[in-house]
């Protein structure tokens, strides 16, 4: 019931973008401008934001435990999300989109709900660890793969000096060290930070305005793809995590952090960099389709 509550809300959002698009009351650059915001203003209020959560574990070192994991975790992400788009066949100058949505997934509007409901807010505070460092790559890695390869560059220490990196350093900080923080500052990074969902959401709208909504079920490649992320990718890390972790919970943590849908996040950095940003709604509407029927699947599979 959540994760189909979830799904409507996502979707009833999405609609209304397109509709503003196919009426007219978005522009050619709209998609762009809101990009901009959710990028440079909307999600690194989140992530500061989530660095003044007083919720704290008891147990500090299974932090540092979730961190290595997370590491882990990323390290691998890295190495199948060079493999997919080769295995998939992809067009060249869709390598970047198919190799950001294979590692970024939807985890705060999709993950997080279902982690307090299924676990409480323990693993929530799990999930964040991976959220920081899911966001420090982003804003790197993410956006470095979206740039069109003329503009593409090598990582550098500049690429790391921009807002969604200095952020979470911020976020970090307050939440090792404990800061006290007014609370009309905490208010107010939480207010800022709560228009990301939203804004995301309706970009996406407005990117499927643009494209036939039959091509979202007839894209074979895309839905080869889908497949692979929500079903394939989630069940092998379950098998090779049971070897080395033994607490469902964070067996949970783990298994969201992989097989929540195609983050939002994509198309806003699509729009923003000048990728394929009808390549990544397409990937974000379809994988958030297919959700509602993968998860419950691989939740049972996780009991078993």
């Amino acid at each position: 019931m959540l994760l189909l509550q979830q799904m409507v809300i996502f979707f009833l959002i999405m609609l209304i973008g397109y509709i503003c698009r196919k009426v007219g009351v978005f522009g050619e650059n709209t998609g762009k401008m809101i990009s901009g915001i959710v990028i440079n203003i909307g999600n690194p209020a989140l992530i500061i934001a989530s660095g003044m959560n007083p919720e704290t574990l008891e147990n500090k070192a299974a932090l540092l435990v979730t961190l290595a994991v997370a590491l882990i975790f990323f390290a691998i992400m890295f190495v199948i999300a060079e493999l997919i788009p080769r295995l998939l066949r992809a067009d060249r100058e869709d390598y970047g989109s198919y190799q950001v949505m294979t590692i970024f997934a939807n985890i705060g509007f999709m993950g997080y709900p279902l982690l307090d409901a299924m676990y409480g807010g323990e693993a929530v505070i799990h999930a964040a660890i991976f959220n920081l460092l899911y966001s420090v790559l982003i804003y790197t890695y993410g956006i470095n793969r979206m740039k069109t390869s003329g503009q593409r560059e090598k990582l550098n220490w500049k690429q790391l000096m921009n807002v969604g990196v200095i952020s979470c350093l911020i976020a970090v900080t307050l939440y090792i060290s404990n800061l006290p923080v007014p609370m009309v500052f905490k208010d107010t990074a939480t207010r800022i930070g709560a228009v990301t969902g939203p804004l995301s959401m309706l970009v996406i709208g407005d990117s499927l305005a643009q494209i036939r909504l039959k091509d979202l079920f007839t894209d074979v490649r895309l839905l080869l793809f889908s497949v692979v992320k929500l079903l394939l990718m989630p069940a092998l890390l379950l098998w090779g995590l049971r070897f080395f972790i033994t607490d469902p919970m964070f067996l949970g943590v783990c298994l969201v952090m992989t097989a929540t849908p195609v983050g939002s996040m994509t198309v806003m950095l699509a729009q923003q960099y000048d990728g394929d940003y009808r390549l990544t709604s397409k990937g974000v509407a379809l994988t958030t389709v297919l959700y509602v029927a993968t998860m419950p699947f691989l939740f049972w599979l996780l009991k078993i």
